[in-house]
């Protein structure tokens, strides 16, 4: 998805702009984990792109596009830019050392 959104209508209230536009997004997400996994893939990750143009869209996380839609209309911009683009994800395994010690952290300070 790539998408300039408009903050501005003749009819309808801001409020209601951003909640459908957090909606369309929420359903673009959705949709795009619900599609069927290449084997060497074990989850849907997303490159996220927010800012007021094209041009000046940085890179955020994608836990982070509600946050930024949400500053977006409290520095009432009249429209911004957002790109959501999936891609397969691969999960890391933590070394053992590290796992080790975390857990034995955890256990001695509860």
């Amino acid at each position: 998805m790539k998408k300039t959104f408009k903050l501005t209508h003749p009819k309808i209230k801001v409020a209601r702009l951003i909640e459908s536009i957090k909606n369309e997004v929420r359903k673009y997400l959705k949709r795009e984990r619900r599609k069927n996994l290449p084997e060497d893939a074990d989850f849907w990750d997303f490159n996220c792109k927010f800012g007021e143009t094209e041009k000046s869209a940085a890179v955020i996380h994608v836990d982070d596009i509600t946050k930024n839609i949400d500053q977006a209309e409290s520095k009432k911009l009249e429209s911004f830019y957002l790109e959501i683009i999936a891609k397969t994800g691969h999960r890391s395994k933590k070394p053992k050392e590290i796992a080790s010690t975390v857990l034995d952290d955890t256990i001695m300070t509860s």
